[in-house]
């Protein structure tokens, strides 16, 4: 039997990742905000934990959730296109005191591209850019970055993607339909779930730590053209774009994932 994990976030993608690292080999303890999941990780050989993050506390059985486990695997959105003023760092902030007085050594922190500023000349961003966002939601992800990244008592790796899909969810499909949509000329950064778990299993197949990683398919069409093909092969309503006001946006360069794991991309958009 390998290590064990904690996987705060046993979502859409935490789910299948921790089925997966089970298959492994690994121990897997998960979390969720629903009780009524609780039962569905269980069932998957998952130890399941109801643990909800707050601005002013924990909430749930988390000393027990971390007992014993030597690497977490922080899985949460910030959420803040439901909650905007919602202050995302300070709950994570009550996580990483909890982590400092477990037995976890190593910290896997699900990241964003957000973290990076579009620009007007589609720039290519490798990890060498120190993360530059003026946004809300990437300004709160670098500082959740900088506290993890910064602290003596565990090792942390980030690991940034780029807009996650699968077949069943597929950005194409919410665009579908809508009209003035902006930044047509823009590159897109997208990556598959599948893609998603197989780089976190080789980052911990590899005790890969310490070190900062974007990740997104290396194909980068523009947002119209590919939003466009896709609705058109799918049978669904076209998106409609602006094109009045010039497209800003960036380019994620994965070649240090290419290069560090020895990855092949599975799964194109």
């Amino acid at each position: 039997m390998k290590d064990q994990i904690s996987i705060i976030g046993c979502g859409w993608l935490g789910f299948p990742l921790a089925k997966a690292l089970i298959n492994e080999g690994f121990s897997i303890k998960g979390s969720t905000t629903s009780m009524d999941k609780l039962s569905t990780l269980k069932s998957n050989g998952i130890d399941p934990f109801l643990i909800e993050l707050d601005e002013d506390k924990l909430i749930g059985n988390y000393s027990k959730f971390l007992q014993g486990s030597t690497t977490i695997i922080i899985n949460i959105p910030p959420g803040l296109r439901k909650s905007p003023n919602k202050n995302h760092s300070a709950e994570l902030i009550h996580l990483i005191n909890a982590i400092e007085k477990s037995s976890i050594k190593n910290v896997l922190f699900i990241s964003s591209i957000s973290v990076y500023q579009d620009d007007f000349n589609f720039s290519k961003i490798t990890e060498d850019l120190l993360p530059n966002t003026n946004s809300n939601n990437g300004k709160q992800l670098i500082e959740i970055e900088e506290s993890l990244r910064e602290n003596a008592k565990f090792k942390t790796t980030i690991l940034r993607f780029g807009g996650l899909f699968d077949d069943k969810r597929h950005p194409a499909k919410y665009l579908s339909g809508k009209t003035n949509i902006a930044n047509p000329e823009a590159p897109i950064n997208l990556i598959h779930k599948q893609d998603c778990i197989e780089i976190i299993a080789m980052l911990l197949r590899k005790n890969t730590w310490n070190i900062s990683i974007n990740a997104t398919y290396p194909a980068h069409p523009t947002k119209k053209g590919y939003y466009s093909e896709y609705c058109l092969k799918a049978d669904l309503a076209l998106p409609k774009f602006n094109k009045a006001k010039k497209s800003k946006g960036k380019i994620i360069d994965s070649s240090i994932l290419v290069q560090n794991l020895k990855y092949t991309f599975k799964q194109a958009p």
